[in-house]
C-alpha cells in the first residue's frame, strides 16, 4: 500500500475516533453503574494509539481532556483549583494516550494482540494513577475533608476511582484486541 493511501486511511481513522472520544465522553455522564459514570472513551483512545501511533494516541487523550473540561464533569474540582483541575485533567488524558501508543510500539514486534492488550492495560493505569496524582498535589485538602475524617487512601481509591477504574481495565483489555482485529480483517480487504 502507498503512503499516501497509509496516511490518508491514518487521517481519516484519527478523526472518526476524535468524534468518538467526544461522544463517548459526552454519553459516560449519563451511564451510571451505581455511583459510577461509565466511561468508554478510554477505548478510542487506545484504538487509535496502536492502529495510528503514539502522537495520535496523545490527541486522543487530549481531546478526551478537553471535553472532560468543557462538559462540567470536572466542575467540583475545577471551584477548587482551576489550574490544578485543568494540569491533571490534560496531563491524564494526553498521557494516557502517549503511553499507550509507546507501550505499544515497544511490544508490537513480539506480537501485535499482545501489544493491543499492554496498551488497553497502560491506558486507564495511566489515566487513573495521574488523576490519583493530581488529586494529591492540588486537592489533598479538600479530599481530606471529604473523606470526613476516614482513610484518605482508601476514600481515594474507592470513593473516586474505584469502580470505574475496573470497568476501564476490563472494558479495554477485552474489546481493545477484537476492534483492532476487525480493522486489520477490514483493511485486507
Amino acid at each position: 500500500m502507498s503512503t499516501n493511501k497509509t496516511n490518508t486511511r491514518k487521517l481519516v481513522l484519527a478523526a472518526i475516533l476524535t468524534a468518538l472520544v467526544i461522544v463517548l465522553q459526552f454519553m459516560g455522564a449519563f451511564i451510571k453503574l451505581g455511583p459510577f459514570s461509565i466511561s468508554l472513551v478510554l477505548l478510542p483512545i487506545v484504538i487509535g494509539a496502536a492502529t495510528c501511533g503514539s502522537t495520535i494516541g496523545a490527541w486522543l487523550g487530549l481531546v478526551f481532556g478537553l471535553v472532560v473540561l468543557w462538559s462540567g464533569d470536572a466542575a467540583a474540582f475545577l471551584a477548587i483549583d482551576i489550574p490544578g483541575t485543568v494540569i491533571t485533567v490534560l496531563a491524564k488524558g494526553g498521557l494516557c494516550g502517549l503511553l499507550a501508543g509507546l507501550a505499544y510500539k515497544a511490544f508490537e514486534k513480539y506480537n501485535r494482540y499482545l501489544a493491543v492488550l499492554i496498551a488497553a492495560i497502560v491506558c486507564p493505569v495511566v489515566n487513573t494513577g495521574i488523576f490519583l496524582l493530581g488529586c494529591k498535589l492540588f486537592f489533598m485538602d479538600t479530599i481530606t475533608a471529604w473523606a470526613d475524617g476516614g482513610n484518605v487512601l482508601k476514600y481515594m481509591i474507592l470513593g473516586l476511582v474505584g469502580g470505574n477504574f475496573l470497568f476501564e481495565l476490563g472494558f479495554n483489555v477485552v474489546l481493545s484486541p477484537v476492534i483492532v482485529r476487525l480493522l486489520d480483517a477490514a483493511k485486507r480487504n
